[in-house]
């Protein structure tokens, strides 16, 4: 299989029937005879019989591989830029994709956009079909599982032109059963197009503290019941595009003020508020036929009184998600170079504890030579057994069976130009994105602006780092999409934090406007961007005001006469917060989360369900 330069156009071949089953070297005879059929792909789910066999054909080292994803640099499988090579070399000892299969024998391969693995569709298809080519020809080669984290919202990793989504909590707020499964068919059919069969989403978290850094417009929402309808609604439309789905993060990481990728945070809920928050999302996700589900790197002490974190935790992963939920499908940590795992014990001890608790997957460890002999010495000196080893690779080429990867694990250029991007793909997305905007506030009627009264309209405030491969920044997409609604917009960003000098232009380009936007972000008690508004609001200009993450901002600037809230400042939501202005879509989001007021947390300022429209 070719592994073609970035820039290429021309298509991809897709290998022959015999030439996938030449390159399996026997597996696919294996699995071939028996089995049912998968109701997502059409694939032929071979009996375990079939797979124990092909098991017991694997040394113990590749045994080892196929259960570690890991990351590489690259664009190429075989021939990356030399940075990335440099890279490689330096965090894993091999030089390219092909090398670190060779070598590892991994079972599964993330891609992520900073390690240049996806710059664009043909390209991301290549790489896919590289890494396939490699692995496969290897003696008793197998098919690499190859994963993503593709939430959409603010935090994807393959951006335009495939459809960017909104984020959950935009979805949370439309409500739409229907929305959430259209969400999981649409971006599962172009990750698999591109090569890519698990994808790390939906977020179950239950996110019920305002302060969560690390999940907040990730999560579905606040109330369980809901977003345990839109998991269930997201996994089945990722089954029926063929493409694994992840529920994340078991136990439930909805309700911490710390990241878990920079220390190790702590759940204070009692086993009765788990079982009541936390646990009806991953209960939805194992009804709705989860493929897998992701751990959380944080300690929960009802749970487990060793404190130990989750990911290492034999009574939550085995106890709790395999005995009592009864989910028999893969279970993966989160990334092994988060600080929330590697607070309590070194890097050679979190890999071969992960097991003993009950993980199948071992996810890019900050050392893979490291992790992996870890786990190899465990299994020789006996703290490890093999057979323990061969339970979650049966579990994960199950999971490989069913997503047809035995069956044909390579993709083309025919196929990413027929689904990546496709108009009805980017037309559901706008729709999804205007069920979801919400308008908060609305006194008298300032909304929608009139194109023949306020024609002239200055766009201002916080241009963070686009995420999801978006265009951005947030004030030039939002200045774009009203001057082709028809208004004369201009972009002027004041950043999260404006200097008194930025307010001051700031204030002085809105006397030449008739309206003012301003993007809000995260505001707090101490932010600058409150003085940017209350000035700008003391010029008797109309102003407008978008949250453009956290819908919370709207307690902190009781002034604003018109407050929308987008949940995330990826270009869909921002389009449709300005579709919602200029009047040409009709806001009917409510608010997933309660928004408490800033002079006293204890109340709620708006409540869950909240939502005005004209």
């Amino acid at each position: 299989m070719p592994d073609s330069s970035p820039g290429s156009t021309a298509s991809t071949a897709r290998p022959s029937r015999r030439t996938v089953l030449a390159a399996t070297a026997g597996v696919t005879s294996v699995l071939a005879a028996g089995g049912t059929v998968h109701a997502a792909t059409g694939a032929h789910r071979p009996d375990d019989r079939k797979l124990r066999a092909l098991i017991s054909r694997m040394t113990l080292e590749e045994k080892v591989g196929q259960l570690f994803v890991m990351r590489v640099y690259g664009h190429s499988a075989t021939d990356p830029d030399q940075a990335d090579i440099d890279a490689n070399l330096s965090e894993i000892g091999v030089r390219t994709a092909a090398e670190l299969v060779a070598k590892y024998r991994v079972g599964g391969i993330i891609y992520f956009a900073w390690a240049h693995n996806t710059r664009d569709p043909h390209q991301i298809a290549d790489l896919s079909n590289g890494i396939q080519k490699a692995s496969l020809g290897l003696p008793r080669g197998l098919p690499v599982l190859i994963s993503t984290d593709q939430e959409h919202g603010i935090v994807a990793r393959v951006g335009e032109p495939a459809t960017l989504m909104p984020g959950a909590m935009n979805v949370g707020a439309g409500g739409s059963r229907s929305d959430a499964r259209a969400l999981g068919r649409i971006a599962g059919r172009e990750l698999r197009a591109l090569g890519i069969r698990q994808n790390y989403s939906p977020v179950a978290d239950v996110n019920v503290n305002p302060a969560n850094p690390v999940i907040g417009v990730r999560s579905f929402g606040a109330d369980p019941h809901a977003v345990a309808e839109l998991v269930a609604a997201e996994v089945r439309g990722y089954e029926s595009s063929g493409v694994a789905a992840t529920a994340k993060h078991f136990p439930g990481h909805g309700d911490t003020i710390t990241d878990s990728h920079e220390d190790l945070p702590w759940i204070h809920h009692t086993r009765e508020q788990w079982e009541e928050l936390d646990a009806p999302p991953f209960r939805a996700a194992i009804a709705a036929g989860i493929d897998s589900i992701m751990t959380a790197h944080i300690v929960v002490p009802a749970l487990d009184a060793s404190e130990d974190p989750a990911t290492l935790s034999h009574p939550i992963l085995t106890g709790i998600l395999r005995e009592e939920l009864g989910y028999d499908g893969v279970v993966v940590t989160d990334s092994l170079g988060m600080e929330g795992v590697r607070t309590k014990y070194g890097d050679d001890r979190v890999p071969v504890l992960a097991l003993k608790a009950g993980v199948d997957q071992l996810l890019n460890p900050p050392s893979l030579d490291i992790a992996w002999n870890a786990v190899l010495q465990a299994v020789r000196s006996g703290e490890l057994t093999e057979a323990r080893l061969d339970e979650s690779i049966l579990r994960v080429l199950r999971l490989k069976a069913r997503l047809g990867l035995f069956d044909d694990p390579y993709v083309s250029h025919a196929g990413v130009d027929r689904v990546v991007g496709a108009r009805s793909h980017l037309a559901a997305a706008d729709r999804i994105a205007d069920h979801g905007t919400t308008l908060l506030v609305n006194e008298g009627g300032l909304l929608p602006l009139s194109r023949r009264r306020t024609p002239r309209v200055l766009v201002v405030g916080a241009d963070p780092a686009s995420p999801s491969g978006t265009t951005g920044p947030p004030t030039g997409v939002l200045a774009g999409a009203l001057t082709e609604l028809g208004f004369t917009a201009t972009a002027l960003s004041t950043g999260t934090a404006p200097s008194a000098a930025t307010v001051a232009k700031a204030v002085a380009a809105a006397q030449d406007a008739d309206a003012v936007v301003v993007g809000t972000y995260n505001v707090t008690a101490s932010s600058s961007q409150k003085t940017l508004v209350e000035q700008l609001l003391a010029t008797g200009k109309p102003v407008v005001a978008v949250a453009v993450r956290n819908p919370y901002d709207v307690a902190r600037l009781p002034g604003v006469r018109a407050y929308l809230a987008s949940y995330s400042w990826t270009d869909v939501e921002l389009r449709a917060a300005a579709r919602v202005i200029a009047g040409k879509v009709r806001p009917r989001g409510t608010l997933p989360v309660p928004v408490q007021r800033a002079d006293d947390p204890t109340a709620v300022l708006y409540p869950v369900g909240h939502g005005l429209t004209y």
